[in-house]
């Protein structure tokens, strides 16, 4: 990857600030940006690379801001937006908020961080933790002989500083599992797959490395154990701090972790997913003055599991009114500005079947209706539970002075975009 200067502007295209790395670009492709961007899109083409001459532009769009890396190189694209994103990371970890305003309330420090995270066109230290070490928002007092940059950034660990100690040594593990479902009318799976992510947060002194292991599928049939427990993990994306070699070579995750909380992977798994909580809903219209709506709840995951705040959604006629509700669980609300009832159910057990009437009465004159219906759609949360089956096999922590650690591994399966259409 080689930038030769990075843009934020404005969404008027004004250029907020620029830093030229190389000094081999015209700064005018800043300006000329957002009239490329227009006549791109005038002419139904969408692109994140643009062409200025010689200069390609990559670009990102943060709420009001746009983020746009210039390079005269044949550059790593993807490499490229990987380093915006970081940015953003990086920006929105120091000013909470990144956007226009927070930009311009923070000229010189926007300016130190980028002379940080990239030297010459290339990336540096993007890791927020090690750059608050140094670069901190309070006013910088004059020093006496040239600074030194603390360890980390010379380390070839450069996520993790030296010297960290606490009393108490412990590793929390959330395993935490999406899913994401769509099925249709007739009852039938048109969609489903699970997004997985491993958080973690090491309380842990020292310099630690860690390993951990999956039920993983291929690891299960290189060594022959019984693949059908095992889980068959798609498009893995690790932590900076995983050794890759080591995982492409015996499936082992090993790591040195940052200090405190991070995301360790993300993992995809497109699969039948048999839905967790099943609505069925029904509605019926009585000579135009009423409608009457039955919904059927019903959970199917294990005895043993327990789903927490439950929150149904069904979609009513926007004509709607007067509302009355008889649930046999939980209770339930009219949203008229959204058109909705919202069922919550604070505890919802595996194998359980809750029923909710509600009945509206309806103007004289009907609204014809002429969209079809929106899906209802459920939110919800299954604690120590996995759909995908995935479990943590061990978690070893090992470190020079030999201290004990106490790992905690939790599992927690929720709702994402959880949508079932009706009749």
């Amino acid at each position: 990857m080689s930038t030769s200067a990075i843009y934020i502007l404005d969404l008027k295209g004004q250029v907020l600030l620029s830093r030229n790395y190389r000094g081999d670009v015209d700064l005018s492709s800043g300006d000329a940006f957002l009239s490329l961007l227009h006549e791109r899109e005038e002419n139904s083409i969408s692109s994140p690379v643009l062409q200025h001459g010689d200069t390609r532009l990559l670009w990102i769009k943060h709420k009001n801001i746009y983020l746009v890396s210039a390079t005269k190189k044949n550059a790593n694209a993807a490499l490229v937006f990987a380093f915006l994103y970081k940015i953003v990371e990086v920006f929105t970890e120091y000013f909470k908020e990144l956007e226009e305003e927070s930009i311009r309330d923070n000229f010189v420090i926007v300016y130190e961080l980028l002379d940080e995270i990239m030297d010459f066109g290339y990336p540096q230290t993007t890791e927020s933790r090690v750059l608050q070490e140094y670069i901190t928002q309070e006013g910088h007092k004059l020093e006496v002989g040239a600074p030194r940059p603390p360890a980390t950034v010379t380390n070839a660990v450069s996520w993790r500083s030296e010297g960290i100690k606490y009393r108490k040594n412990e590793v929390f593990m959330d395993v935490i599992e999406s899913v994401n479902l769509l099925v249709s009318a007739t009852g039938s799976v048109l969609r489903s797959e699970i997004v997985g992510t491993v958080k973690m947060r090491v309380i842990l002194s020292g310099m630690p490395e860690l390993r951990l292991g999956l039920n993983d599928k291929v690891l299960f049939e290189q060594t022959g154990r019984d693949k059908s427990k095992g889980v068959e993990l798609e498009d893995v994306k690790f932590h900076q701090c995983v050794r890759l070699s080591r995982f492409d070579n015996d499936r082992t995750i090993s790591f040195i972790p940052p200090d405190g909380e991070f995301e360790l992977m993300n993992y995809r798994l497109y699969t039948h997913v048999k839905p967790l909580i099943w609505i069925e809903s029904v509605i019926e219209k009585f000579s135009h003055s009423r409608v009457e709506i039955m919904v059927k709840a019903k959970s199917q995951f294990k005895h043993r599991s327990t789903a927490n705040n439950v929150e149904v959604r069904i979609p009513v006629p926007s004509d709607a009114d007067s509302p009355k509700f008889k649930s046999s669980s939980g209770s339930a609300k009219w949203v008229p500005e959204e058109s909705v009832i919202v069922w919550t159910i604070k505890s919802f057990p595996g194998g359980k079947e809750f029923l909710l009437r509600a009945h509206f009465g309806l103007p004289s004159v009907e609204a014809e209706e002429l969209e079809g219906r929106p899906p209802v759609t459920v939110k919800f949360e299954i604690p120590y539970f996995t759909v995908s089956g995935i479990q943590v096999r061990y978690l070893k922590i090992i470190e020079k002075s030999g201290y004990q650690a106490l790992p905690w591994v939790r599992y927690i399966t929720q709702s994402g975009d959880y949508q079932l259409r009706t009749h």
